[in-house]
């Protein structure tokens, strides 16, 4: 099953719509924080929060998750691998658990720029530092739940 998860893995990352997908999440979200002016901008808040980009994710996941997904069985069948990879001693369930587990550590990896966000905000707040951690890992934590 590791096998197949480190598969899934690097056909994502040795593609360019891997690196297109999170590049357009990283974009849009960016641009959204930081350069647009609007609800969603952190430096029109005035006070040092993570809030709009915990409440614009869910929603640029939307795509990025189907992006990132779509490709696995698909991809599979298209250049017959599939009946191949029926035939190893795997499991449906473990098949389909490898795929997730794949999608969920690139959405993960995805994620993981974003915590620029975070230091920029800590170091941002005022007095310095003023920025609600925990809130701050229980919204990662929950999207890594959307995401899963």
């Amino acid at each position: 099953m590791l096998s197949l998860l480190l598969k899934e893995i690097k056909s994502f990352l040795s593609s360019l719509i891997g690196y297109i997908a999170m590049a357009v999440f990283l974009v849009l979200t960016g641009l959204f924080l930081w350069v647009f002016p609007g609800d969603f901008n952190v430096l029109d808040l005035g006070y040092a929060e993570l809030e709009p980009f915990f409440t614009l994710a869910p929603w640029v996941f939307m795509f990025l998750i189907p992006a990132i997904t779509m490709r696995t069985f698909s991809e599979e069948m298209r250049t017959g691998t599939i009946e191949l990879l029926y035939t190893r001693p795997l499991s449906d369930m473990q098949i389909i658990l490898a795929k997730t587990l794949a999608g969920v550590f690139l959405v993960i990896l995805a994620l993981l720029p974003t915590l620029v966000y975070v230091y920029s905000l800590y170091l941002l707040g005022n007095p310095r530092g003023n920025l609600d951690m925990g809130g701050v890992w229980g919204s990662y934590l929950g999207l890594l739940f959307l995401a899963s």
